[in-house]
């Protein structure tokens, strides 16, 4: 699953998590320690205890594209984001990501990807991060390094993520928007790792391989609340 074919409602986004989990089987009481290619979670600012939030809402200067923030909501089905590979290089369903691999997270209700370049953000005057690209499709500027401390993303492990082209980390720093959005937190982009850069897997599905009696390979899920 490397590409998406649709945005999906938001309000159907939960039922549709529990039916994959079960259609592929779910893992219970064995959660995998580590993140995968396929899975879709919720990535939770350390520093500010915000998730990574997206929605229909553009910026009204900068880049004019679809805005990201963090937001403090447990529930909100806007802070889903799918792991997938970039254009060049597929990233396998089930497959632990590498400290080091390049990724595309893309919004799963509106099938943009994360996405960063040298506008400035509306608050703090850093490196803007928007949503960008269609169904799952963008370019190039959707690419970030996942940076950690061993050989793959552990899901307990504070983690940075790099955007590839420009070198800059995945951050906030605390700046509040007001309407439409009040309260939701700037998300930007910083050449300088900090506590504000740090980011840990939440709330999700999480794609694992296993053996199926035919000795080949089909895909469970593990799945932790929604």
């Amino acid at each position: 699953m490397d590409s998406l074919n649709c945005a999906v409602p938001s309000r159907l986004l939960p039922f549709l998590l529990l039916s994959l989990s079960f259609i592929l089987g779910v893992s219970l009481g064995t959660e995998l320690n580590f993140v995968t290619c396929g899975s879709v979670l919720k990535l939770l600012n350390v520093k500010h205890n915000v998730r990574l939030h997206s929605h229909d809402v553009r910026y009204g200067s900068g880049s004019g594209q679809q805005s990201v923030t963090g937001v403090t909501a447990v529930e909100d089905s806007n802070s889903y984001w799918s792991v997938r590979g970039t254009s060049g290089t597929l990233c396998h369903r089930g497959t632990p990501v590498k400290c080091g691999q390049t990724i595309r997270l893309t919004h799963v209700n509106t099938g943009r990807n994360l996405h960063s370049h040298y506008f400035t953000s509306p608050l703090s005057s850093n490196q803007e991060v928007s949503a960008f690209g269609e169904e799952g499709e963008g370019d190039h500027l959707d690419e970030w390094t996942v940076q950690c401390g061993g050989s793959v993303w552990k899901r307990e492990e504070a983690v940075r993520f790099r955007h590839k082209a420009t070198d800059a980390l995945l951050s906030v720093t605390g700046e509040q928007y007001g309407r439409p959005i009040h309260g939701q937190r700037e998300v930007h982009a910083m050449l300088s790792p900090s506590q504000h850069s740090l980011w840990k897997a939440m709330e999700g599905i999480f794609m694992k391989p296993s053996e199926s009696l035919a000795g080949g390979q089909h895909y469970s899920a593990t799945h932790t609340e929604f």
